[in-house]
């Protein structure tokens, strides 16, 4: 179970949107995967302990109901998607700002969409899951993984676009 800790971590932080909430969540998720440890058949570990963590965050958020929101920090999103890596040793001090403040932005847009497409987006983009995997997870068939992948996708530009479009407004007041 320890290798898979940093990627249970990250579902569970990007799902209750709050790093308490998610370390919480976590540790459920192993005392549950420790109990029925015995049971496990298939060749998969790391999607049978996200899976458990996805059906914990779920039953954590209907019990909590949370509206907490959590603004990742951007040298923190930085470690989960290399990506979105901030620093680099050639790039100027105004580079750097721009994409500071544009992980901050993709970090605001991820966190603005309905779990069940942020699910798909951290497990695919950040986690690197294949579709299998994930449907695997979240105990769909292939074709809605990628159905939500596509609408996740969507709300995510959509987000941005307004993100951009509201930062424009204030530039010309």
């Amino acid at each position: 179970m320890s290798p898979h800790m940093g990627a249970a971590y990250n579902l569970a932080r990007w799902l209750t949107r709050n790093d308490h909430d998610a370390e919480d969540v976590v540790q459920e998720a192993m005392l549950r995967a420790f109990t029925f440890f015995d049971g496990f058949r298939g060749t998969d570990p790391r999607s049978w302990i996200l899976k458990i963590v996805r059906n914990t965050c779920f039953t954590w958020l209907q019990a909590n109901r949370t509206t907490e929101i959590i603004t990742t920090d951007v040298d923190e999103l930085s470690e989960i998607s290399p990506l979105l890596s901030c620093s680099s040793s050639i790039d100027d001090p105004e580079t750097v700002a721009l994409r500071k403040t544009e992980a901050h932005q993709v970090d605001k847009a991820i966190a603005s969409i309905p779990p069940a497409f942020r699910e798909i987006i951290v497990l695919r983009e950040i986690e690197g899951l294949s579709y299998k995997e994930i449907a695997n997870v979240i105990e769909a068939p292939i074709g809605t993984v990628m159905s939500r992948l596509a609408r996740a996708r969507t709300e995510i530009r959509r987000a941005l676009v307004r993100a951009i479009e509201s930062r424009n407004r204030r530039g010309t007041r």
